[in-house]
């Protein structure tokens, strides 16, 4: 695919979306975008972005669309119907599904998409709001492999850890394996955090022993540090972890297998949800063990 006749869509301009569709712009792609709400695309079309009304309206202009928005009913709303991506798309367009869903519906989209001429991927991410700004992330890829090798460029101006995981929903798969980890993770951070705390240690020396050594995650470095400063901003918000372990958990179920840690996980971050934090990020499960 020459870059000379590519033009990029871009659905869903949210804390990770923005960032990647600036780092396509900054690669000197033509960028057309669409979200829900205009003010959130306010920075990318000063930028030299184009709107697009509806995912139809950008269908028809755009030979590669990435979308990453909310939830599956998001994704569903977006690729289907009159007005939506597959019934405007252009025979050859490449669409590449960023958000975290089910694979069945990723299989669905890859089925009906054919029918019309067009290639699918499912690419879910992980790295969070600073993955997505340092384009640092990991994409998770599921797909037909030539549609993977055609976007592979692409995907590389997004993430620094870009695998191609196999047949459609594949990619959604290994993003459940990651939100599994993440899950019970979380809850040893925030649970270790509030130990030191509580023992009278100085958090800050805690952290550089613990950090390297066996005990080191992403979610340590990144996140311990964020609980400890009181601040719960979303780089990943708490509504869409629990939509993500939803999903992993009914897979876990179809599959007749238990999730006895990813379980208590979501029944943590449930509570959370009911008390107001569901716009708060990940990291505010401190605030359980804090209200103990």
């Amino acid at each position: 695919m020459g870059n000379g006749n590519l033009i990029i869509g871009f659905i869903g301009t949210g804390v990770m979306g923005r960032s990647m569709a600036r780092h396509l712009m900054e690669a000197g792609h033509a960028v057309i975008v669409h979200t829900r709400t205009k003010e959130k695309a306010a920075d990318l079309l000063t930028s030299g972005a184009v709107w697009a009304e509806t995912p139809g309206e950008l269908a028809k202009k755009a030979n590669v669309i990435f979308t990453i928005v909310g939830y599956p009913q998001d994704v569903e709303a977006i690729y289907f119907g009159e007005d939506g991506l597959i019934a405007n798309g252009q025979s050859g367009a490449l669409f590449v599904d960023m958000t975290t869903s089910t694979p069945t519906l990723a299989k669905k989209i890859h089925v009906e998409a054919m029918k019309k001429g067009i290639k699918t991927l499912d690419a879910p991410v992980s790295g969070g709001d600073i993955g997505a700004r340092e384009a640092k992330l990991s994409i998770m890829v599921g797909g037909e492999e030539s549609d993977f090798a055609e976007m592979e460029p692409l995907l590389r101006l997004l993430g620094n850890n870009v695998v191609y995981q196999g047949e459609p929903g594949a990619g959604q798969h290994t993003k459940m394996v990651n939100q599994i980890v993440i899950a019970s993770t979380m809850m040893g951070v925030a649970e270790a955090m509030v130990y030191a705390k509580r023992a009278g240690l100085s958090t800050e020396k805690v952290l550089s022993s613990i950090s390297t050594g066996a005990a080191g995650s992403w979610s340590l470095s990144n996140l311990a540090p964020r609980m400890l400063e009181g601040n719960f901003e979303p780089g990943f918000y708490i509504k869409h972890f629990i939509k993500d372990m939803n999903i992993a958990l009914e897979e876990a179920e179809k599959m007749e297998m238990k999730a006895p840690g990813l379980a208590l996980a979501r029944s943590i971050y449930g509570e959370l949800e009911a008390e107001g934090e569901e716009n708060s990020g990940t990291q505010a499960i401190y605030k359980y063990w804090k209200q103990q």
